[in-house]
């Protein structure tokens, strides 16, 4: 069964979410009545999915959106009657994966949950991705600025810079990028 954090400041909406989704097989974990309280609230419950109920989705809201959901990723799911082009937009950046207008139709959140799930799974696949790929750039870029400085230092060519990179890193059982990493360091304290 999955668990859900409602937030939402309107009473009479809260209490119309919270029962839809328990009505829909849907366990409750907490009904929060401010963003305010969102990272807190996600922090201690660990929900599945996070629901949010709002007229529009104002700056405040987004911040405090991004802040709960920043070490602890989760899917959220935006009800709102706000379906303006910027909203919708400021929203999806925000990390809401699924933003629907006036659609609390109690057989439509099983659909609208999967969507989100499958959105926020896909967009954390694409944050990895581009994580991983920054961190190969950064690590190539120090392992050639070390080969720079080990050829200019030591007046090797680029070839036997390199392969006493690489040795240094099979003899010491360490990767090539800490054995550059090391060589920057000791260079850069000789001038």
């Amino acid at each position: 069964m999955l668990t859900v954090l409602i937030a939402d400041h309107d009473a009479t909406r809260a209490t119309r979410l919270e029962q839809a989704f328990r009505d829909q097989g849907y366990a409750v974990a907490d009904v929060v009545n401010s963003a305010f309280e969102l990272a807190a609230a996600v922090a201690a419950h660990a929900p599945d999915i996070i629901i949010m109920g709002t007229d529009s989705p104002d700056r405040d809201t987004l911040e405090h959106l991004c802040i709960a959901t920043r070490d602890c990723p989760r899917p959220v799911v935006m009800f709102t009657q706000d379906d303006a082009s910027e909203s919708i937009r400021a929203a999806l950046k925000a990390g809401v994966s699924a933003y629907v207008v006036d659609g609390l139709d109690a057989e439509r959140i099983r659909p609208i949950l999967e969507v989100a799930r499958v959105r926020f799974e896909e967009h954390q696949i694409l944050l990895r991705t581009a994580a991983e790929a920054a961190r190969k750039t950064h690590e190539r870029n120090v392992i050639d600025a070390a080969k720079r400085k080990l050829m200019a230092h030591r007046g090797l060519p680029e070839d036997a810079a390199y392969h006493a990179m690489r040795r240094a890193a099979m003899s010491e059982n360490r990767r090539l990028v800490e054995i550059a990493e090391s060589i920057l360091q000791q260079l850069d304290q000789h001038g």
